[in-house]
């Protein structure tokens, strides 16, 4: 499921974080992330301390620094939201170079980029050592609402397809020499985007019949053992462990 989104943010290999189960990397991931939103702003150290800690997984799973930080693209809005803090932030003002910046702009912007910076570089390593059919068969065992669950299994495998028939209807429009180049095609945008949504509605009705049809009863058969081992956990716990420790001393 999903083929064709895995290649693109996963990456294959053969090292012990690649082998845990998806259920124990989920969690530690999400026990990280906790950690991380929990710690006080001031705790520069802290953070760094965290970055250090993905450093050593991404080092452990043999996942290139360039590989992360290239697909860490997604995090650009938020980089341009904490740079724009200190400059409309209200309160009182310090000089920095030259420019007076509003103090809590400051803080809230570090704040801001130094949690999401480790948040997404934590769902890319993730991401990038599980493929994404696993993250989710992983949230189903971590008991996670299984209609969730389901649904976004669906939205991956389904993905492509609309993806590919939203192609296909572009390269037609396209060979009947439409170029959308202004607010007058939008109607034709739109009449395409209805088009594609009726179309994705009735194949969703004739696969969920077709499902019913083979036995269908609400959930997917999970093939293979993944059953998660203590030691397995407690190797997944060596991520947000330490974090923990560190905010701990951090607070105390």
């Amino acid at each position: 499921m999903g083929a064709g989104h895995g290649p693109a943010i996963h990456r294959a290999g053969d090292s012990a974080v690649h082998r845990l189960p998806p259920q124990c990397k989920l969690a530690a991931a999400a026990g990280f992330v906790v950690v991380v939103v929990a710690t006080p702003r001031e705790l520069f150290w802290a953070f760094a301390a965290y970055l250090a800690l993905l450093a050593g997984v991404a080092a452990v799973a043999g996942v290139p620094a360039g590989f992360a930080l290239r697909r860490m693209a997604i995090e650009v809005p938020f980089v341009v939201f904490a740079v724009a803090l200190p400059f409309i932030g209200t309160g009182p003002r310090v000089q920095v170079a030259g420019l007076a910046l509003s103090a809590e702009g400051l803080w809230a912007g570090w704040n801001i980029l130094a949690k999401a910076t480790l948040g997404v570089l934590t769902s890319v390593l993730l991401a990038a050592t599980t493929p994404p059919r696993d993250i989710l068969i992983g949230a189903r065992l971590l008991r996670l609402p299984a209609p969730l669950v389901q649904i976004a299994m669906f939205m991956l495998r389904y993905l492509d397809v609309i993806a590919g028939e939203m192609r296909r209807m572009r390269i037609a429009r396209e060979s009947r020499g439409f170029t959308a180049r202004d607010v007058r095609h939008i109607p034709a945008v739109a009449r395409s985007a209805g088009a594609l949504f009726i179309r994705s509605y009735e194949r969703g009705e004739r696969v969920y019949l077709a499902m019913l049809s083979r036995g269908y009863t609400g959930t997917m058969p999970v093939t293979g053992d993944l059953t998660a081992t203590g030691g397995q956990w407690a190797t997944a716990a060596l991520l947000p462990g330490p974090a923990l420790a560190v905010l701990v001393a951090g607070v105390l």
